[in-house]
């Protein structure tokens, strides 16, 4: 099950669960209705012009600022040189309904995230001092491989 909708003067392939980048949405509450769709296909291999019953909602996962893009304009034997960058402003969508003629095809929800806590140590260390006033000792975290240990030893 997939639709075909229009955002942002783009058109956008979209199925239940797809996450895509569109132009800035602005003013939502974290719900997206897109009422632009152009086509749905309800079943494999059938495509039928959706019209105007056909709604395609999606939830707020981001909103950010794409990748630079240089814009260098010039013009030889004229000293003309001109640089520009642009971010282009973007929302991604994650889909999560598509419906259309009395059917609704759903995405499967999420698994909510858990925050991570850190247990309590126990039994942790004192950290010795050290010599210069301000820092702390560290341990040494390198250490040799055994394997080249005992061809060290094997070579004396």
């Amino acid at each position: 099950m997939y639709a075909v909708i229009r955002a942002g003067g783009k058109q956008y392939r979209v199925a239940p669960g797809d996450v895509i980048r569109v132009e800035k949405v602005n003013g939502t509450d974290g719900r997206v209705e897109f009422s632009d769709v152009l086509a749905v296909s309800p079943e494999a291999g059938s495509v039928v012009p959706a019209g105007s019953g056909a709604t395609v909602t999606g939830e707020v996962v981001e909103q950010g600022r794409g990748d630079k893009i240089l814009v260098f304009h010039f013009k030889r034997k004229k000293q003309y040189k001109k640089l520009r960058g642009h971010r282009q402003d973007f929302t991604a969508v994650r889909i999560t309904e598509v419906a259309f003629g009395g059917q609704s095809f759903k995405a499967p929800e999420l698994p909510k995230k858990e925050k991570k806590v850190k247990p309590a140590h126990e039994g942790a260390e004192d950290v010795k001092a050290s010599a210069r006033p301000g820092k702390t000792a560290k341990k040494a975290a390198h250490k040799k491989p055994a394997a080249k240990k005992a061809a060290k030893a094997k070579k004396k």
